[in-house]
């Protein structure tokens, strides 16, 4: 992985990155004042620079300019935009594309450096990430940043903080983009064993199939008895002593999803290997708690399953009884997300009663319909719950837009057979799964928030810090929430 150092003087000159931003509404960039000094003559040779090159400024612009008798011998300014923390995610990531061959380079950050370090780096790591099964014909990535800050020892803390976020967004990355050839609800648990063997304070229960009957987890067995590959429930808990808010976050784990009996089309089939990109999510965002020591205690329940055709697979019109004794009636074995997080939220309701509980799950293609591909979708009946995690999201780099839960809707959730019907096909696709789980919430229900993130945990194309694939949503947007819960 790309190693970046802090330093407050630079040492290696092959490649020095001087930030530009926007000087006015008309007119060329101009360069930003930067903790390192620039020798008069890079500094002049900059400046006429930038309206020969018609630079504007914008954040993830990129201009190289080759030096072969000079120091440095490779110049690159870099559009920072505004300044503010996306826009250096935004330049972080350019950076990492335009400087995929070098390796080495040298950054020249603000004298007030903080928002800049942790966008750029946040940037860097991200906008660099590939993911590949094997390192034949790799691409070439940049290897080693210097950046230049005033006080090295002051923005120790910063670096760490966007090192950990990142490397856990990767995390997640990797675990969504791996192939359901692979990828089955047991190598999912261990992924998780494996990862977390890294934090011993971290506490890890895995559920096989034979204790999740024991114990009534009606929705994970239903869902994943069409498959091979038995369902799991993967607790993870960070415990620290001071913490003084419990949150327990509960990620859809479906590691591959067929539509069961009810089976999906094949275009709609071929990325179904990201619909366990909320359980990546929530996984990873407590792994991220451990490594940053926040002071939050935080629960993780992914509950795991494979969709599959068989003969032993839940039919449509099936009465499914969850976790605590209430029963579903599904009459399309393809919304099978809702009837896993149902067992998952009732037991973190009626056994583990946090003071907070969030849920991600890659739920309805209503999500991408509503908001399109970059936004999930947000609901919960606190406003302040949902004003301070849309806060942390956006904040983060992340989007997300709260919907409504209309009490006119709830009783599309009615069934002649059971407490309630998990599918009805009455439209509002979106909003009647987040009524639907939060009949599951329990005393919660005031303290719970739901999140569609469909749409936005896949991308199509390489966007800012987005690269193909899968996104790490949700994980940068829970840990800046998470810290601010200490």
């Amino acid at each position: 992985m790309l190693a970046i150092r802090l330093v407050s003087e630079p040492t290696r000159l092959d490649t020095l990155v001087l930030p530009i931003r926007p000087e006015g509404s008309e007119g060329p960039a101009a360069l930003v004042p930067t903790a390192s000094p620039l020798a008069d003559e890079v500094r002049a040779e900059a400046t006429a620079l930038l309206p020969v090159a018609r630079l504007a400024g914008d954040a993830g612009e990129v201009w190289a300019q080759l030096r072969p008798a000079g120091t440095p011998s490779r110049l690159i300014l870099l559009g920072v935009g505004a300044g503010d923390e996306h826009a250096w995610r935004s330049a972080g990531a350019a950076l990492a594309r335009a400087g995929k061959d070098e390796t080495c380079i040298t950054v020249a950050l603000p004298v007030d450096g903080a928002t800049a370090l942790r966008g750029l780096v946040e940037g860097l790591l991200l906008g660099s990430y590939r993911f590949r099964l094997t390192e034949a014909g790799a691409t070439p990535a940049l290897a080693e940043v210097d950046v230049v800050v005033a006080d090295p020892g002051a923005l120790d803390a910063t670096l760490a903080t966007a090192r950990a976020t990142a490397e856990m967004t990767r995390l997640a990355r990797d675990l969504t983009n791996t192939p359901s050839s692979t990828k089955n609800p047991a190598w999912f648990a261990g992924q998780v064993e494996a990862a977390a063997a890294a934090y011993p304070d971290l506490h890890l229960r895995v559920r096989e199939p034979e204790e999740l009957a024991a114990e009534g987890f009606g929705g994970i067995l239903a869902v994943g008895g069409g498959s091979a590959s038995g369902p799991r429930l993967v607790e993870l808990d960070w415990r620290p002593a001071d913490a003084r808010t419990h949150v327990v976050l509960v990620g859809k784990g479906i590691t591959f999803d067929t539509g069961g009996i009810s089976i999906k089309p094949v275009p709609a089939m071929k990325l179904m290997r990201k619909d366990m990109a909320g359980a990546a999510a929530v996984v990873t965002a407590t792994l991220g708690a451990a490594a940053l020591r926040l002071p939050v205690r935080v629960t993780t329940l992914a509950p795991l399953a494979e969709n599959m055709v068989s003969g032993s697979a839940f039919r449509p019109g099936d009465v499914i009884r969850h976790y605590g004794g209430l029963t579903s009636e599904s009459t399309n074995s393809d919304a099978e997300g809702r009837l896993v997080l149902a067992d998952a939220m009732a037991y973190a309701a009626r056994e583990l009663r946090p003071d907070l509980l969030v849920d991600l799950a890659t739920l309805t293609g209503a999500n991408a319909v509503a908001l399109g591909k970059r936004h999930a979708a947000l609901y919960s009946d606190n406003d302040q719950l949902a004003t301070d995690l849309l806060t942390a999201v956006e904040a983060a780099g992340e989007h997300a837009w709260r919907m409504p839960l209309p009490a006119d809707y709830v009783e599309y959730l009615g069934s002649e057979v059971a407490d309630l019907h998990s599918s009805p096909d009455r439209g509002a696709g979106s909003v009647v799964a987040a009524l639907y789980l939060r009949e599951f919430t329990g005393d919660l229900r005031d303290r719970w928030v739901h999140v569609d993130m469909s749409a936005p945990s896949w991308s199509e194309d390489e966007h800012a810090e987005l690269t193909r694939g899968a996104t790490g949503w949700g994980v940068r947007g829970l840990l800046r929430w998470l810290a601010t819960l200490g």
